[in-house]
């Protein structure tokens, strides 16, 4: 049975609110005619040229990513644009291009945060940031281990769990420290740090950590911190939202997830974990 990019897009839609989104976000259909069949869709982080060589390569004529292509403004998405080049591989390969972002992020249950709480074992998972208008929605989640563990276990736990990256996972705090109570937040969260001491965490895992706040926070009592890539944090979500998809749709479509790694980082060099300088 036949199902338009359009019956696509309600059943992403549905999921993933676009009124969750930021304001600032960029959030939906990029590309593609609504009126247009889908029978195989990938799901991937990034909007790169290394996915879009696997959306051709799959015969895919869906690709849903998590991060924008398009989310500064723009007058035309010319072919000599990499940008742009991009937009008129999809067009020419007949695929379509959806964008779920802060809305994914901030969605109940089949969310990013949700899944990658789930990644790490994390029990009775709750927003650590609730939604205004809906509790059961917002940033970050905040939930229990079943038993505690070192933190040297946990963030050993975050490695196995999360893709590996040339950045790995980096921490702050005593490597014997008691960990039961976990916060995450998938992307740039380092604005939940005060929110994740308020709620009692023992550590906070999420992205693209600043010097100065984790210095700060290292000072006075609160969460450990757990920094990892940026892409390793979310594409958690990718295996996720494709299988709720391949259900919300009743197996109509054929889901693919995709396995590059797009985190911009490719390798590290002199790294010491505990480095004394002089």
């Amino acid at each position: 049975m036949t199902v338009s990019l359009g019956e696509v897009v309600a059943a992403l839609e549905a999921r993933y609110a676009p009124a969750l989104a930021e304001d600032w976000d960029a959030v939906g259909l990029v590309c593609g005619d609504p009126e247009d069949p889908v029978q195989r869709v990938v799901f991937a982080v990034d909007p790169v040229t290394a996915v879009v060589d696997e959306v051709v390569e799959n015969g895919a004529q869906l690709l849903v990513t998590h991060h924008p292509l398009l989310l500064s403004p723009v007058h035309g998405v010319p072919a000599d644009d990499p940008k742009g080049r991009l937009v008129h591989r999809l067009i020419r390969a007949g695929a379509g291009l959806f964008v779920a972002h802060t809305n994914a992020d901030r969605a109940p249950e089949s969310g990013v945060n949700d899944a990658l709480a789930a990644a790490l074992g994390l029990a009775d998972a709750a927003p650590l940031q609730p939604d205004a208008t809906d509790p059961r929605a917002g940033l970050g989640r905040i939930g229990r281990l079943a038993e505690p563990v070192t933190l040297r276990q946990f963030a050993e736990r975050a490695a196995e769990a999360l893709p590996a990256t040339a950045g790995g996972v980096r921490t702050a705090g005593d490597p014997d420290r008691r960990i039961e109570t976990v916060a995450v937040c998938g992307g740039s969260g380092g604005s939940l740090l005060p929110v994740a001491a308020a709620a009692g965490a023992d550590v906070l895992l999420t992205s693209d950590l600043r010097h100065h706040p984790v210095s700060e926070a290292g000072e006075v009592p609160g969460p450990a911190v757990c920094d990892v890539a940026h892409f390793a944090s979310e594409w958690p979500w990718l295996p996720v939202a494709a299988d709720v998809l391949r259900r919300d749709l009743a197996g109509r479509v054929e889901v693919h997830v995709s396995r590059r790694r797009t985190d911009p980082w490719t390798w590290s060099t002199g790294g010491d974990p505990a480095p004394q300088v002089g």
